[in-house]
């Protein structure tokens, strides 16, 4: 009887927005590291020739409408069918070579997650600016604090994931920040993961960055507070509470001594807002203990959906 198990079915998801410049090298790269895998380009609205260059360049296309890295992940991940996915920017800023080992550790180790972790190849200072280092620094800390967990860099775009992992994963965000949702969605639902260093490359010339400093960097931060809201909701009000507690009470400390010492309550507009704020604080204290059972119920019914997805490493260790 033969117990060989099968080896898994991979697909390398490769999103793209006018990257003609260099996905032709990304989709060679990957056939050369990992040559029993799909490629599949998701091309979004290109006004270039990315999904003409990819197609001659044996990569299956397809074409997303809807504008945004967000928008096409929920597409990758609902429209390919695979045991393994990985997913990499178009862009060839990563290396094509740690996939085998990126692949191979969430094999062995039965994780549902591995972030290529960017380390700057450090032949262009421009590759890894220090302003883009500082900003994934600061936002992937405040996720940490917010959610727990030991990622050092929660917005790369190469990360390989587990079946369990793609088919239960809800897809919300519609740019840039989907990086954020993949993060918090591994985190909240206690995942195994891992982090593999990869060299992050300069781009090839004349292709250009599609990110926006100031203005993605502003989108991750509201998608970091959606987060913290709708998965932590009895901490934000609790926080919010605690807040207008304080305020109040500092408002409330000399109308108290004045009214023991005359009977007096000479600020009465102030009275009312300390009274008012006590209140707010209270109701929204209510809120988050409300809003906690209803985040408790969505934890849940997302776990039993993950549990309901058979293990794509169950074969390999039968």
């Amino acid at each position: 009887m033969n117990n060989a198990s099968p080896e898994p079915r991979i697909a390398v998801l490769i999103p793209c927005y006018n990257e003609a410049i260099a996905i032709a090298r990304v989709i060679r790269d990957f056939q050369a590291s990992l040559p029993q895998a799909h490629i599949h380009v998701f091309d979004n609205n290109s006004t270039d020739e990315t999904a003409e260059v990819a197609e001659r360049h044996g990569a299956m296309v397809t074409h997303v409408a809807l504008r945004g890295k967000g928008n096409v992940v929920r597409r990758m991940f609902a429209d390919v069918d695979a045991d393994i996915y990985l997913m990499v920017d178009g862009d060839a800023t990563y290396d094509a070579t740690q996939a085998p080992r990126m692949v191979a550790l969430l094999r062995e180790r039965m994780l549902d997650m591995v972030v290529g972790c960017r380390v700057d190849d450090r032949h262009n200072q421009a590759t890894y600016r220090p302003g883009h280092r500082l900003g994934n620094q600061l936002l992937t800390g405040s996720v940490l604090r917010i959610f727990g967990g030991q990622f050092t860099d929660m917005l790369s775009g190469y990360r390989v994931f587990s079946r369990r992992y793609v088919k239960s994963f809800p897809a919300v965000a519609q740019g840039f920040e989907t990086e954020t949702e993949l993060t918090v969605h591994a985190l909240e639902l206690r995942m195994p993961y891992a982090e593999v260093p990869t060299a992050y490359q300069s781009r090839p010339v004349g292709s250009e960055s599609k990110l926006s400093t100031f203005r993605d960097g502003w989108r991750i931060l509201k998608t970091i507070l959606q987060l913290f809201i709708s998965e932590r909701p009895l901490a934000f009000f609790a926080t919010a509470a605690a807040v207008l507690a304080t305020v109040s009470i500092m408002l409330a400390i000399p109308l108290a001594l004045t009214y023991f010492h005359t009977g007096l309550v000479p600020r009465l507009p102030t009275a009312v807002l300390a009274t008012g704020g006590m209140v707010s604080a209270l109701l929204s204290l209510v809120c988050g203990a409300v809003l906690n059972t209803v985040t408790i119920g969505r934890q849940e019914m997302k776990h039993l959906v993950y549990l309901s997805i058979p293990p794509s490493h169950s074969a390999s260790h039968a």
